[in-house]
């Protein structure tokens, strides 16, 4: 039986893969620090296995991938890196603890989950890691720089993590989309110019599918949604510097 351990799960592109690999017949763990939220969510999939969890407890992630990998002969065939958060303005009036705390969740969180769920992916036959990358992650954006360095270290750690673990038959990769509709974007009071011109046009389900389609088909870098597929395909082809006045032009006042 096939087997998700899910962080972030209690709400947005988290809840939505939950619901979409549970209802196509696949075992699922539900991790984030949200109690209520997550036990809803546990009740309404009939009572899958759920813990609350801070990422960014080394030893209380070990004691979780354990305890679920247990039910699962010492076996996780997928981990899914949902659990991050956002908080957009500028770099110099955002408290630099809220800076912190960002990259402690979005990069050191991760760094924590792959770590403690290496011997229980190896395993597995066919295990893969999907980390929640974004479209943040291939060109710095103002008003987000935070969020773009830890989405860069996501990058550079599947890229990097893809090639090293081959030899122990796991895939590594990650989702890149552009802006999502959940409520961690939702919830920001500041909106960069960035989101007002591109506009919020995926939902948590497209991600959901995404992160399906990639473990039928694993890709290093999944594009998610024709606009920024688009964007992507045309920064692998012209210079930096085009890049960057685009970059700029998307970002004015």
């Amino acid at each position: 039986m096939n087997n998700i351990l899910i962080t972030g799960a209690a709400s947005g592109i988290g809840a939505a893969t939950a619901r979409l690999f549970h209802a196509r017949g696949w075992q699922v763990g539900l991790l984030d620090m949200d109690g209520v939220a997550l036990g809803r969510l546990a009740d309404e999939l009939g009572g899958v296995w759920c813990r609350v969890l801070d990422v960014t407890d080394a030893q209380a992630v070990g004691q979780a991938l354990a305890s679920f990998c247990q039910l699962h002969d010492g076996r996780l065939r997928v981990l899914f890196n949902g659990a991050g958060i956002l908080r957009t303005g500028a770099f110099e009036s955002i408290d630099l603890a809220e800076h912190q705390r960002l990259l402690q969740i979005n990069v050191l969180g991760l760094l924590n989950l792959i770590h403690a769920a290496f011997p229980y992916l190896k395993a597995a036959q066919g295990a893969q890691v999907i980390n929640m990358g974004s479209a943040s992650g291939l060109y710095g954006v103002p008003l987000m720089a935070s969020y773009s360095a830890s989405k860069f270290a996501v990058r550079g750690l599947t890229e990097a993590l893809e090639l090293e673990w081959r030899a122990h038959g796991i895939r590594v990769g990650d989702l890149m989309p552009p802006f999502v509709d959940t409520p961690m974007v939702a919830s920001q009071s500041q909106r960069p110019p960035i989101i007002r011109r591109m506009g919020v046009r995926l939902q948590a389900e497209h991600i959901a599918e995404a992160a399906w389609q990639q473990v039928q088909n694993h890709r290093v870098h999944r594009t998610v949604g024709v606009q920024f597929g688009l964007l992507h395909a045309l920064g692998q082809i012209t210079p930096a510097a085009i890049t960057r006045t685009m970059m700029a032009w998307l970002s004015r006042p």
